[in-house]
C-alpha cells in the first residue's frame, strides 16, 4: 500500500519563455508578429531601432514592453538583440529571438522548448523558417530555398531561433559591432564551450523577405560577402575555419577571374576564353541546384566579392560601416 503519510512529489515547473523582438519600421509586419507570440510566451520585449512609422505605438496599444535604441550610437541588430536580452527577468529559462518581419507558427514554441528541455546540452534550437509569398519574385523564392536547411546538428542558426538564456549570458551574447552573419559567429562561441545547436524537422517563422527588384538581391548578397569576409577575418585562423571557403570562392569567382582575365587580355585575345568558366559552372551546379538557382548562386559571387573587398578596404583603413539593408 502506499505511504500516505510521505508528502507529494513536487509538480515539475514549467519552463519559463520570453521572447525578444527587434525591428525597424515594419509597420504591419511587426503587428502580426507580435500577435503571433501571444500565447506562445509569457512576455514579449520589442527593441525598436529608430522607426517612424509608429511602430513603437502599435507595439505599446499591444502592451509590449518598448526599448528605443540610442540611435546616435552605431546600429547592429546584433546590438538591438542584446539590448532586448538585457531586459529579461532573471527566472527567464529560454527566450525566442525573432525579426520583426517574421510571424511565428503556432505551436513553434512548444516544440522547440520540449526539444531543448529533452537535452540539456543544446543551446540554440532552430525551425523551417518559409518565405511568406515566395512565389511574388524570383528573390523571394530564392530566400525560401535558402531557409530550407539540413535537419539535426547544425554550425549556426538564424535570426528567428529558441535559445538557452543561460548558454546566452555564458559566452556574452552577440557581438555588437557584426552588421551581418552575427548569429553563426554566436553559435560558433557557444560549440566552442560545449553548447550544441539543432535544427528541427517543425514550422517556425513566415518571413516577409518583399524582394522584387535585381537591386535588393544584390544588396543581400553583398552583405553576405562583407559578413563572410569580416568572419573569416575574426575565426578563420581557428579549427573551424569559419567562413574561410566561402570568402575565398566570392572573391576567386568574383574578382580574381574577372581580374586574371583583364591582365592577360592585353596579350591575347584568347584570355576572354577564361570567362566561358562560368557558364560551364552553372551548368555544373544546375544538376545539383536547378537552372535558376544556379545561375544566381554564380552571379552572385560577384556581389559577395564586392561586400569582402569592402570589408578589407574598410579594415585597412581602420573604419567601420553602416547597415547594408536591401528593404
Amino acid at each position: 500500500m502506499p505511504d500516505l503519510s510521505s508528502p507529494p512529489p513536487p509538480v515539475p515547473t514549467p519552463p519559463i519563455v520570453d521572447a525578444v523582438v527587434i525591428g525597424r519600421n515594419e509597420g504591419a509586419r511587426l503587428v502580426a508578429c507580435l500577435q503571433s507570440l501571444q500565447g506562445q510566451v509569457r512576455r514579449v520585449i520589442y527593441v525598436d531601432s529608430g522607426s517612424t512609422d509608429g511602430s513603437v505605438a502599435a507595439a505599446e496599444a499591444m502592451g509590449i514592453k518598448v526599448i528605443s535604441l540610442d540611435m546616435s550610437q552605431r546600429f547592429t541588430a546584433a546590438r538591438a538583440r542584446n539590448a532586448g536580452l538585457a531586459h529579461l527577468d532573471g527566472d527567464c529559462d529560454y527566450v525566442q529571438l525573432v525579426d520583426g518581419d517574421c510571424e511565428v507558427v503556432p505551436g513553434w514554441i512548444a516544440t522547440a522548448t520540449a526539444r531543448l528541455e529533452a537535452d540539456p546540452q543544446l543551446a540554440v534550437v532552430c525551425g523551417r523558417r518559409r518565405e511568406h509569398a515566395p512565389d511574388a519574385s524570383i528573390y523571394n523564392r530564392l530566400c525560401d530555398d535558402e531557409w530550407n536547411t539540413p535537419i539535426g546538428p547544425a554550425k549556426a542558426c538564424g535570426g528567428d531561433a529558441l535559445m538557452r538564456l543561460r548558454a546566452l549570458q555564458e559566452v556574452g551574447g552577440y557581438r555588437n559591432d557584426l552588421i551581418a552573419g552575427e548569429e553563426p559567429e554566436l553559435c560558433l562561441r557557444l560549440a566552442r564551450v560545449g553548447w550544441g545547436i539543432w535544427r528541427l524537422d517543425a514550422e517556425m517563422t513566415l518571413h516577409d523577405a518583399q524582394m522584387h527588384r535585381f537591386s535588393q538581391w544584390w544588396q543581400r548578397s553583398r552583405r553576405a560577402g562583407f559578413a563572410f569576409a569580416e568572419g573569416a577575418a575574426l575565426h578563420g585562423a581557428g579549427p573551424e575555419h569559419h567562413w574561410v571557403a566561402e570568402t575565398r570562392r566570392a572573391l576567386l569567382w568574383g574578382a580574381g577571374i574577372p581580374l586574371l582575365t583583364l591582365i592577360l587580355l592585353p596579350f591575347s585575345g584568347w584570355a576572354l576564353v577564361l570567362l566561358l568558366i562560368y557558364p560551364a559552372q552553372v551548368l555544373r551546379l544546375s544538376h545539383r541546384m536547378g537552372r535558376t538557382r544556379a545561375l544566381y548562386s554564380v552571379l552572385g559571387k560577384f556581389a559577395e566579392a564586392q561586400g569582402a573587398l569592402e570589408y578589407h578596404w574598410l579594415r585597412l583603413r581602420g573604419r567601420n560601416r553602416g547597415l547594408l539593408e536591401y528593404k
